[in-house]
């Protein structure tokens, strides 16, 4: 639905009497009933911590991690990589302040006009240059602070950045942030230029990418197609060219999604491995914050110097040190991939070709295919979407309380949902969230990582019936969230590489899922596929490097 269809049924659903008889009846087509049907076993409502992973082989700090991933990328004239930036910084054939011009004379282009991108809700230009300037200074004297220092970086407006309102892409959200997140401090330590506040989904609740307060975010690659989302400009920026690398924040799907739909790679890791400390809790239990990248390289970098814990995110406290152990290692004897064939071809055809592609390129490399029986979906999709909603409707209360009118209609749709949800259903979802858990770690004492699509298409034309106030269209949303949910539930690292192109031009993506704090394995095994997959250039690009 969308357009006076949409606020009709959004007006209904709101309405005292008939709107919760509507959304309860809503559910039970849906297959709620089934659920609460489903019994959870011995699962008490606690997640308990994840297992310990195994400790690093070859131990390193977080800097000597990213330079590790950036020294084992190859630097070629048509991709702006980190290793691209790194080198053209040492060799003096380009400069900071010159990129950060670059990209803003990019920005004012490519985000002004009737068909603009929809990338910024916010950026200080004055700032970014004063920083570019200290970085280019850096640089001269030898010393930079990372492989990051002068590299240029979008940041999801879901993230706190000091002098910034984290607007989570709405209007209400005003108040300008005092302290940098520890994400965007990490960031800034390392010397990276974040270009600005990247624009998202309204409170990160629909993985379509649409916002109807900042414009739609446009792929680059057909900006009559959407990016996916929540973390939608985040994704358009970097496969645009404007930066090699960006910040997206993840509930269900909200990095890979985009990640897949744009062209780029996308990582959420293990659940509390990067501090969530400065951005605003939306969705407790399955949040995750990341980075997106050109390349995996890129992004086992900006991973190396995210991760770990910070003091402050319970969550985050108890973890053993990340690594990069046998990054580089392109062998894949001993290594298992579990694939349910059924689950798998669930997609559109070209999708299904180009992921059967990346298994290949997997196998080549002497990785073995295990075949894994079917995952209960109907237990996965009521069990997130109970919870995901039901806590971003708790988030947002007190502003829908006072005036739902300031949030889009397919926002107040998801919350008018979200809060139909009982007390027992929730209890009942935080079991069935513990049973996956564990029936998921048992899985994956025989397979190494589970291989599906990303998403079930490619990205979806944007219908103009949708502009500017968006669309509440359940099938696009399961197409995009049918693979990525269960991670979320069950905090294991997830991956989503590019695996080619369908027969649009528009690019798929693969999935890779492992176990608990083994991002390390992802990476190594997303550099395999990212080797063998066709590379392409969006049809909007830019050049920052010059």
């Amino acid at each position: 639905m969308s357009g006076v269809a949409l606020k009709a049924m959004v007006n209904t659903l709101e309405r005292g009497g008939i709107g919760p008889a509507l959304v309860e009846k809503l559910m039970r087509d849906s297959g709620i009933e089934q659920w609460r049907e489903l019994s959870a076993g011995d699962a008490p409502p606690i997640q308990y911590p994840l297992p310990p992973g195994a400790p690093a082989a070859e131990p390193q700090t977080p800097l000597e991690q990213a330079a590790r991933a950036v020294a084992a990328s190859p630097v070629t004239p048509e991709r702006e990589t980190v290793a691209a930036f790194a080198r053209a910084y040492r060799d003096g054939t380009a400069d900071p302040v010159a990129v950060v011009n670059r990209a803003h004379a990019a920005i004012e282009r490519l985000d002004s006009g009737a068909d603009r991108l929809g990338l910024f809700i916010a950026r200080k230009p004055e700032e970014v240059l004063r920083a570019a300037e200290a970085s280019s200074e850096r640089l001269r004297a030898g010393t930079p602070l990372s492989v990051l220092d002068g590299v240029p970086v979008v940041l999801k407006d879901e993230v706190d950045l000091a002098g910034f309102p984290t607007t989570l892409g709405t209007t209400y959200r005003t108040e300008v942030a005092r302290a940098d997140s520890t994400v965007a401090a990490r960031l800034k330590a390392a010397g990276a230029l974040i270009l600005g506040k990247a624009n998202m989904n309204e409170i990160g609740i629909n993985p379509i990418g649409l916002n109807p307060h900042h414009g739609a975010a446009r792929n680059p690659w057909n900006r009559g197609h959407i990016t996916g989302g929540s973390s939608s400009a985040s994704g358009a920026a970097v496969a645009a060219g404007l930066c090699p690398l960006s910040i997206g924040a993840d509930g269900g799907g909200s990095i890979r999604i985009p990640a897949a739909l744009c062209g780029i790679v996308g990582l959420k890791a293990t659940w509390g491995r990067i501090p969530e400390t400065g951005v605003p809790p939306l969705c407790w239990n399955v949040a995750h914050v990341g980075p997106m990248g050109l390349t995996v390289d890129d992004v086992a970098a900006l991973y190396a110097i995210l991760a770990g814990p910070d003091g402050h995110d319970v969550v985050a406290r108890e973890q053993p040190a990340h690594h990069l152990s046998r990054y580089e290692d392109g062998s894949l004897q001993g290594i298992r991939l579990g694939v349910c064939t059924p689950y798998f071809e669930d997609a559109d055809p070209d999708v299904v070709t180009r992921c059967k592609d990346a298994l290949r390129a997997l196998t080549d490399a002497g990785a073995t295919v295990v075949e894994l029986p079917p995952p209960d979906l109907n237990a996965i999709l009521w069990t997130h979407s109970c919870i995901i909603l039901s806590e971003m409707a708790e988030a947002v209360l007190p502003q829908l309380k006072a005036r739902a009118s300031v949030f889009g209609l397919d926002s107040r749709a998801n919350l008018a949902l979200g809060r139909q949800f009982r007390a027992t259903d929730f209890v009942h979802a935080l079991r069935h969230r513990h049973r996956l858990t564990r029936e998921l770690l048992a899985l994956m004492a025989d397979v190494d990582v589970l291989v599906t699509p990303t998403t079930a298409c490619t990205a979806p034309a944007i219908p103009e019936s949708a502009l500017p106030a968006g669309e509440s269209n359940l099938p696009v949303v399961d197409a995009l969230m049918r693979f990525v949910r269960l991670a979320n539930l069950t905090g294991n690292p997830a991956l989503s590489v590019p695996a080619g192109f369908d027969r649009a031009g528009l690019p798929v993506g693969v999935h890779l899922t492992g176990r608990p704090y083994e991002e390390h394995l992802l990476l190594r095994l997303g550099r395999v596929v990212e080797r063998a997959a066709e590379r392409r250039t969006p049809s909007t690009h830019v050049r920052v490097l010059g």
